[in-house]
């Protein structure tokens, strides 16, 4: 379960203020898999790094119970110094798994090779990507939050993270930014759409959908 308590975020850009959340107090069903819609700048990103608490509100706060994961393809959760393979480990460590068993699943789900063993700063933003999405998928959290990191790769790749996907959060909750939306109704059953500082919680995907597709035109 995450709650949101009379939330505000903003930025400030040039000589005005971009609102991301304006004093929302919802909360977040658990255990469904909640698209996260809105158009470009709206905040998507900023608002799923808020939720695993990367960022914090300016104003109000988030209520979180359980385990959440790092937003999946969010960079800054490597270190770039470090191999693949290093930060498997010490992502291991702070989560508490077995280092072994999540190298193994890494180093297969990935598919990164000899690059493994590489520094993370020499990769490109798709292999980061990868690294990641493998990272969080090795590890049982209870809510997963995701960051387009399933358009990475070639279309085999892709049809594996979907189903990795879909498997884990068989029994969790998540939250998903895509912009493709026939693979968001492929593992997301209801959704939330983020608008001009407001964030509505809509129980059918297929009527976010539609309200997310009438807002854009």
């Amino acid at each position: 379960m995450i709650k949101l308590e009379h939330l505000s975020k903003s930025f400030r850009t040039g000589q005005s203020r971009h609102i991301i959340l304006d004093d929302v107090t919802l909360t977040l069903p658990k255990g469904r898999a909640l698209a996260l819609l809105g158009r470009n700048g709206a905040g998507k990103s900023t608002f799923l790094r808020m939720i695993a608490g990367i960022l914090s509100p300016d104003h109000g706060r988030i209520l979180r119970e359980g385990s959440i994961s790092w937003p999946v393809g969010f960079g800054g959760s490597l270190h770039g110094d470090l191999s693949g393979a290093q930060n498997t480990r010490f992502i291991a460590r702070v989560y508490g798994v077995d280092s072994e068993d999540l190298l193994e699943f890494v180093a297969d789900f990935a598919e990164l090779g000899a690059a493994f063993d590489r520094p993370v700063r020499l990769y490109s933003q798709g292999m980061r990507a990868r690294l990641s999405f493998g990272l969080s998928m090795g590890i049982k959290f209870d809510t997963y939050l995701v960051d387009e990191v399933t358009a990475v790769g070639d279309a085999a790749f892709r049809r594996k993270s979907a189903a990795v996907f879909r498997d884990r959060i068989r029994g969790s909750s998540a939250l998903v930014v895509n912009h493709n939306l026939a693979e968001l109704r492929d593992y997301c059953d209801a959704a939330l759409i983020l608008e001009a500082g407001k964030l509505n919680y809509y129980a059918d995907l297929n009527e976010a959908i539609k309200a997310h597709k009438a807002m854009l035109s």
